[in-house]
């Protein structure tokens, strides 16, 4: 018997953002792989009533676009920059709910999930409402440690939760913190981030530094890498510090492109290390895994965290991590091998990276550490949660 999943999503790729969301297209992808689940998604496009050029590659974005086995619709609500997110639901929901009406009474859908708890989860919930549906909303990080410090939103929240059948959490310490803000715990759910396994495994790091040539790095010393968006959240200006307290053959690599590029370039040259970070940008989705392949270890001193998938795809290519103790990092870093959490200061960032440098662990040691996260893991345990919901 072959179910059918409505999913709101307002983080998931597009033409013109195809890394947008990623992790959640992957996840709806291995669902519908299955075979007994159905997956169209709703991605609803949030563009301001001024038609400021920021916003013109997503007013490009089709209305409707097919990928893994999996419909995806993006139609467009009313944002306001800044503005707007309190009432984000609302709006989201308002523009939502004729498109999903019509799609129900063409073919009738069994549940309606959210893959971010705000906004996504009170819009999914006035949708599940309408459609007489089982609702399941999944919480992933920021959603909770941000969105839950904001009355409006909080407030928001827990009335979603309260009407879902199944809450969902990245990680059993993100799963915790929901409850804390009032959350009902006896219907949570712990649903680990899945992996490609496929792509991201571990390679010899003199040839994986060889196949990274392009992108300038060493070619001698330790590479340390830093993955994620640059912004203050990430804590990277934290790793530009720590290697000032790191031997000088020590080369810092930063994955990423943000906000704060401008800002943490300047104090790597203020602390007189230019010459060891490098910058690189946005890097693609098929350099990615032979980057992290290349590097002897990932730092991301991120302030909070649901349990981020860079830490998962980089012990897959057996690089080891430096991590501060936020959100699941004790349930990734579960052994010497799998690296060290420390505390959010240059110096025990250090201390941590010169611990892991100093004795590095085998590769495929450090990848055994990620040997229970799949994508077809991940698609079994939704499936068996939202089977029981219908």
């Amino acid at each position: 018997m072959t179910r059918r999943l409505l999913s709101i999503a307002t983080l998931y790729p597009a033409p013109g953002r195809p890394g947008f969301g990623r992790f959640v297209a992957r996840q709806m992808e291995a669902l519908a792989a299955r075979g007994d689940w159905q997956v169209t998604v709703i991605n609803p496009i949030g563009l301001p009533p001024l038609p400021l050029k920021r916003y013109a590659p997503l007013r490009a974005i089709p209305a409707l676009t097919e990928a893994g086995g999996v419909s995806i619709h993006h139609p467009r609500f009313t944002l306001l920059p800044g503005l707007s997110g309190a009432f984000n639901p609302a709006l989201i929901a308002k523009a939502v709910l004729p498109l999903a009406r019509r799609l129900h009474a063409e073919q009738p859908f069994d549940m309606v999930d959210a893959q971010f708890f705000y906004p996504d989860g009170p819009a999914a919930a006035r949708v599940s409402d309408a459609l007489g549906l089982p609702l399941a909303i999944k919480a992933r990080g920021s959603d909770i440690h941000y969105w839950g410090t904001r009355d409006a939103a909080l407030k928001q929240m827990r009335a979603a939760a309260r009407q879902a059948g199944a809450l969902l959490s990245v990680s059993a310490a993100l799963g915790r913190d929901m409850v804390a803000l009032g959350l009902p715990g006896e219907r949570l759910h712990v649903h680990y981030t899945g992996l490609d396994r496929a792509r991201f495994r571990p390679l010899p790091r003199a040839e994986a530094r060889a196949r990274v040539a392009a992108l300038d790095l060493p070619t001698t010393g330790a590479l340390v890498l830093s993955v994620g968006a640059l912004v203050p959240l990430k804590g990277t200006a934290l790793a530009i510090e720590a290697l000032a307290h790191l031997p000088a053959d020590v080369t810092l690599a930063i994955a990423g492109d943000g906000a704060e590029g401008p800002a943490l370039k300047a104090l790597a040259e203020r602390l007189g290390l230019s010459s060891r970070v490098r910058f690189l940008g946005a890097v693609d989705h098929e350099t990615l895994p032979v980057l992290l392949a290349a590097a002897d270890a990932m730092v991301l001193p991120s302030e909070r965290e649901g349990l981020a998938n860079a830490w998962i795809e980089a012990l897959a290519c057996g690089t080891p991590l430096v991590i501060p103790d936020v959100g699941g990092a004790r349930e990734v870093v579960v052994s010497p091998e799998a690296g060290r959490i420390v505390e959010r200061t240059p110096e025990a960032i250090a201390a941590g990276l010169a611990d892991v440098l100093a004795a590095p662990a085998l590769q495929d040691a450090v990848a055994a550490s990620a040997a229970r996260f799949s994508w077809d893991a991940n698609a079994e345990v939704l499936a068996g949660i939202y089977g029981a919901l219908v």
